[in-house]
């Protein structure tokens, strides 16, 4: 998933990029009200973490224009603000959620997973996927008691895929979304052809995967 960071204080901001990276996330960075709207207007994220006391302009003020530009994003406010007011009207304003400055990180990634959870209506520990299941924070596929070995960028697209079921994802928002990158033709999505052909060779190897899949000329969808 890819989550835009905007956070004047660039210390915690790198410390943040770092941690979710590792935590399989694709991450942008910027530090001030400006740059956060324009990178919201250029791109497309799950996630969106907000500082408020931003140098050039107050994130309250960002929030209902990132949402212009990012409907489906979900936002959470970091801020070393306290009080109340700010608490409710930054809810108002339609962040999901709130983090009180100084934060663990590992409780914003449980705050994270707690509202993608909401967010794709996961009530289960594994997932059913055809004959398979997914244990979307263990990042197994399983049949049985088996687990079928995929690569990183294999389990991510296909974990994104089975989040957004029923709906046509395209090569261009895959690659963003997965690679944080941006497939523009035939030739530059080749790669995302490669996985999802690699995806199927394994699972195939185990059971049938016509849940998976292509729709010409458009992408891919995983299909219930």
């Amino acid at each position: 998933m890819k989550v835009l960071i905007v956070e004047d204080e660039k210390t915690l901001a790198y410390e943040i990029e770092d941690f979710l990276k590792k935590a399989f996330y694709i991450c942008d960075l910027a530090h001030g009200f400006k740059a956060g709207l324009e990178k919201m207007q250029i791109n497309t994220y799950d996630f969106i973490l907000l500082d408020l006391g931003l140098p050039d302009g107050d994130g309250l003020n960002l929030l209902p224009e990132a949402k212009k530009h990012n409907p489906d994003a979900a936002y959470i406010i970091l801020t070393a603000r306290g009080n109340l007011e700010d608490r409710i009207a930054g809810l108002d304003l339609g962040a999901d959620d709130y983090l009180p400055k100084p934060f663990s990180l590992l409780e914003l990634q449980s705050r994270m997973q707690a509202i993608a959870r909401r967010k794709f209506n996961v009530k289960e520990e594994l997932l059913p996927l055809g004959d398979f299941k997914l244990d979307l924070q263990k990042r197994l596929v399983m049949l049985n008691e088996q687990q079928i070995e995929l690569s990183r960028k294999e389990f991510d697209l296909l974990s994104y895929l089975f989040l957004h079921s029923n709906r046509v994802l395209t090569r261009m928002q895959l690659s963003e979304h997965i690679w944080g990158t941006f497939a523009d033709d035939d030739y530059d999505s080749n790669y995302i052809d490669a996985h999802i052909k690699n995806i199927r060779k394994k699972l195939n190897a185990w059971a049938p995967t016509e849940f998976l899949e292509t729709v010409r000329g458009v992408g891919y969808r995983i299909k219930k």
